[in-house]
């Protein structure tokens, strides 16, 4: 066990997978549990966050598990409210939630682009809005936005509303940092590439597998300029840095996590085929 959180209390939404193994949510509480930090791990599925408390708890750590849907402001408040007086404070806000999805303006939709927004942008929106005055009094505080590379890069199939989402929340990430930069709290957001995740195996398939897991995850590694997909642990410890002081005078920045693909000229439509 490390130390680099020792004392903190961070709260990890969609720190449950959606399918069996470990997400990037569910990785980031872990770690963050492995350097010292008190946990909330929050997910609209209570069981999943109830596995990621108990695999804490094995390993020694310190974790409670909460039900919330992050794109209503009732349940944020809620959140936020049980988390401070559970562990008497809120250091550390990870906003991992989100939704995948394909289609463009003519083909999406409508209610697929309200859903998808509300669980992509809106719930980060309401998370800060509820964190931030508690972090405001302590003179200190940590948030992490969960973005994508889709947010800089189009995707193999048109995903307007999930790539749409994932840059406001850059904006998002950019217009908090600076706004609370001068009152000791950092936000900074992580930008995964291709991940293998239960969250691609969920909602890809189609688009890079013709429906097949397994042609899926050949495709996405021969994407990758290391030939291979990145793991939710890399997510989680680029969560890390940001969140312990190695990263005190890092805000409103995004971190890159995709083995460098955003630096290719490959075409992302034409390996898929």
């Amino acid at each position: 066990m490390g130390e680099r959180l020792k004392d903190r209390v961070a709260i990890v939404t969609g720190a449950g997978s959606i399918l069996a193994g470990t997400g990037n949510g569910k990785a980031t509480a872990v770690v963050f549990a492995r350097e010292g930090a008190k946990v909330m791990a929050v997910d609209y599925k209570i069981e999943a966050a109830e596995e990621t408390r108990r695999l804490i708890e094995k390993e020694g750590g310190t974790c409670i598990s909460f039900y919330a849907d992050v794109s209503k402001a009732s349940d944020c408040q809620k959140m936020v409210e049980a988390c401070v007086k559970k562990f008497g404070r809120l250091d550390i806000l990870h906003n991992n939630v989100g939704m995948g999805g394909y289609g463009g303006p003519v083909e999406l939709p409508e209610e697929t682009w309200d859903k998808t927004m509300d669980i992509n942008l809106k719930s980060m929106y309401l998370t800060c809005k509820y964190a931030l005055p508690y972090m405001e009094k302590q003179g200190s505080g940590v948030i992490i936005n969960i973005s994508s590379l889709s947010a800089i890069r189009c995707q193999p199939a048109p995903a307007l509303a999930y790539s749409v989402s994932k840059a406001g929340v850059i904006a998002l990430t950019r217009e908090v940092a600076i706004q609370y930069a001068s009152k000791g709290i950092r936000c900074n957001a992580i930008l995964p590439g291709l991940m293998k995740t239960p969250m691609v195996e969920y909602y890809n398939p189609d688009a890079y597998g013709n429906g097949s897991v397994e042609l899926m995850w050949q495709r996405r590694d021969a994407m990758c300029p290391t030939g291979k997909q990145g793991e939710p642990w890399d997510v989680a410890y680029a969560a890390l840095f940001l969140a312990s002081d190695d990263s005190k005078y890092i805000t409103g920045t995004t971190l890159l996590v995709d083995a460098g693909l955003c630096q290719t000229q490959r075409s992302w439509s034409s390996e898929k085929k």
